[in-house]
């Protein structure tokens, strides 16, 4: 079952520089990686939903209304190129894919799913660091710019 927290339950003040905390689903069916990368993210101030399988991030995911989606290509029920499909329109608007496999076609293959980017494992705490920045700022723009339409006559 995914581990859904309360809004804030697990959020932190963000380290020095972060732009701001963000919402952050991970789908990851190794219990370590999991845990650890869920660590790393809440110690950077972050709020963590997690699932462990394709089934069970479906279930969870448009109701956890994260910003970013991090998640293994390889689950026990399908591949992350599956869950982006078929999260469709409630899939978060920056999405990271993770993966065992870094060959070219793996690469394109999560680029045209809708990942921004496609990682190999073990994946550099300093890289994801930097992309949840960018993630970060778009999310900020896209909320201004939505403010600004709110506010426009």
């Amino acid at each position: 079952m995914p581990s859904l927290p309360s809004p804030g339950a697990n959020a932190r003040s963000p380290r020095p520089g972060a732009t701001r905390p963000l919402r952050i689903f991970i789908v990851e069916n190794h219990e370590d990686t999991r845990f650890l990368l869920a660590l790393l993210l809440e110690q950077l101030g972050h709020t963590v939903f997690t699932a462990t399988t394709l089934a069970e991030a479906l279930a969870a995911a448009p109701a956890a209304r994260c910003d970013v989606l991090i998640s293994d290509i390889g689950l026990p029920d399908g591949n992350g190129w599956e869950l982006m499909a078929r999260l469709g329109e409630e899939r978060p608007p920056y999405a990271i894919a993770m993966s065992g496999f870094g060959q070219v076609s793996d690469r394109q293959r999560s680029l045209e799913a809708g990942y921004r980017h496609h990682l190999l494992k073990p994946v550099e705490p300093n890289r994801l660091e930097e992309l949840l920045d960018e993630a970060a700022r778009e999310t900020a723009r896209a909320a201004a710019q939505r403010e600004r339409a709110a506010g426009a006559p």
